[in-house]
């Protein structure tokens, strides 16, 4: 394809490198000569220095023929303007816009072909707010992530001594909950990738992504480590607009405290939120988190847009008895370096991110895309389509597919209604689904005799990225079903 990428800050820039390694055609619009330089030294891409938002810049851009606009930068107005642009001068097929200010979300209209022309609307901070509020939720965890509406999870978890999984067989899971289905996706020992498989060992220290119903993943991860007490007392560092939101979802049913050190910043969340505690002061601040009894806290958020400060803080916190700690932090290289020190989990805001685009930008009808292990490797959810004479999976067993070595089946979805892309991507529920439907919606986690029917909703769990291309054609239906 020949993407448009407006924006070289940390999300285009991750969006970028993920889209040049699956040889697309991508051209990278910026007003920061500087950073467009540092991109073109990296990757095989084009660069056009100016505004996004101006047509003679997106014109010099090659829009007059490019199959998709990518409108990522730090401007919510520079992106809705610009695919106004895309739509109405260069007739750009599909636009998709990052957004920001979270007052467009009860205006969906704003985005209609009769408006900005917005196809797919992305909310990074909303996406982030969910991914943390998972982790709080399950706080044994290291990634939680859903498909199918939320009807089946992906775990991340650590392996533990001790637990009943670990030191023995994958088949011996179904002995020890054998009113549950469950699959292990992949297991990751030492950085490097195992394949799973029937006699595959689990190792204490081993990351084990397993899927599941998400109304089971509290028993499947109990085989794996033992289950942390609930947590009560969650302490966010940081007052924008991740952590405002944060504190907001969180305040009702939780007992939430919020660092800031911004004097007018906090006297607008004393206002805004209800339930949360607000205090003024820097979350480095030693005397301070004693003083406010972070030994007591379940989780410590650090939620600023300083990474070094997140560090220290999250690096403290830990120190004076916190019982997790989490960090947002957006320069991938801080990402690599302070997972394996005292910090529980360590979010690359970009990463979090970039799922939510390539479920617009890959080929074929993709439900989801979420990635994994800072970008190395990726969770679909793909829906199946055709028949048996038109499609290389529909009315097969799983293991008569001839999918690409580390790519795994692990959950089909049967029964959901078709997905409007569009009107999920920007928080509304399309009224023409019926909810009763979608509880209906059966979890069939994959086996080797499982056959795949057209319309089910199939997740993968691919451990290189090089095999999308390979799982994007496997999926594809032939000329003649169309």
């Amino acid at each position: 394809m020949k993407i448009l990428i407006l924006g070289a800050g940390r999300v285009g820039s991750t969006v970028a490198e993920s889209l040049v390694s699956e040889a697309n055609d991508i051209t990278v619009v910026d007003i920061a000569a500087n950073q467009l330089a540092l991109l073109q030294d990296r990757f095989d891409l084009r660069t056009v220095a100016g505004n996004a938002s101006h047509p003679s810049v997106l014109k010099r851009a090659g829009a007059e023929d490019t199959d998709m606009v990518l409108a990522v930068t730090e401007s919510d107005e520079i992106n809705l303007v610009a695919c106004k642009i895309a739509a109405s001068l260069f007739n750009i097929p599909t636009k998709i816009a990052r957004i920001r200010a979270s007052d467009f979300l009860e205006h969906s209209d704003i985005f209609s072909q009769k408006n900005f022309c917005v196809d797919y609307a992305i909310y990074p901070e909303q996406i982030l707010t969910e991914y943390i509020e998972k982790l709080i939720e399950f706080p044994e965890a290291l990634q939680v992530l859903d498909f199918a509406s939320g009807k089946v999870s992906l775990v991340a978890v650590r392996a533990l001594q001790g637990r009943p999984l670990v030191g023995h067989q994958l088949q011996t899971l179904r002995k020890h909950i054998p009113n549950i289905d469950t699959r292990v996706a992949a297991i990751f020992r030492k950085d490097r990738p195992i394949i799973p498989e029937g006699s595959t060992t689990i190792e204490e220290g081993d990351e084990v992504f397993f899927i599941a119903a998400t109304k089971d993943i509290r028993v499947v991860m109990s085989e794996l480590r033992s289950m942390d007490k609930p947590v009560k007392r969650v302490m966010i560092g940081g007052g924008g607009k991740i952590g405002r939101r944060l504190a907001e979802a969180l305040e009702k049913e939780y007992q939430v405290r919020i660092i800031e050190r911004d004097g007018k910043v906090c006297e607008l969340l004393s206002q805004e939120l209800h339930h949360a505690l607000v205090l003024h002061g820097d979350i480095t601040d030693e005397e301070l988190l004693e003083d406010e009894n972070v030994a007591e806290m379940d989780v410590f958020c650090a939620l600023t847009n300083d990474d070094e400060n997140n560090i220290m803080a999250s690096l403290l916190a830990k120190r004076l008895g916190a019982r997790k700690v989490i960090a947002l932090i957006n320069r991938s290289v801080y990402v690599d370096l302070v997972q394996s020190s005292g910090i529980d989990i360590a979010i690359s805001p970009a990463q979090v991110t970039i799922g939510s685009l390539l479920a617009y930008v890959r080929q074929g009808d993709v439900a989801a895309v979420h990635s994994l292990r800072r970008g190395a490797a990726e969770a679909l959810e793909l829906v199946a389509h055709g028949d048996t004479k038109s499609s290389n999976i529909v009315g097969r067993k799983i293991e008569d597919i001839k999918l690409p070595k580390g790519a795994t089946i692990g959950a089909i979805v049967r029964g959901l209604p078709s997905h409007n892309k569009r009107w999920l991507s920007i928080g509304v529920i399309d009224e023409s689904n019926n909810v009763k439907v979608w509880d209906k919606a059966r979890v069939i986690i994959a086996h080797h005799d499982t056959v795949i029917e057209s319309e089910d909703h199939v997740i993968l769990f691919v451990i290189n990225k090089k095999m999308i291309g390979q799982i994007e054609r496997l999926f594809q239906v032939s000329a003649s079903f169309l």
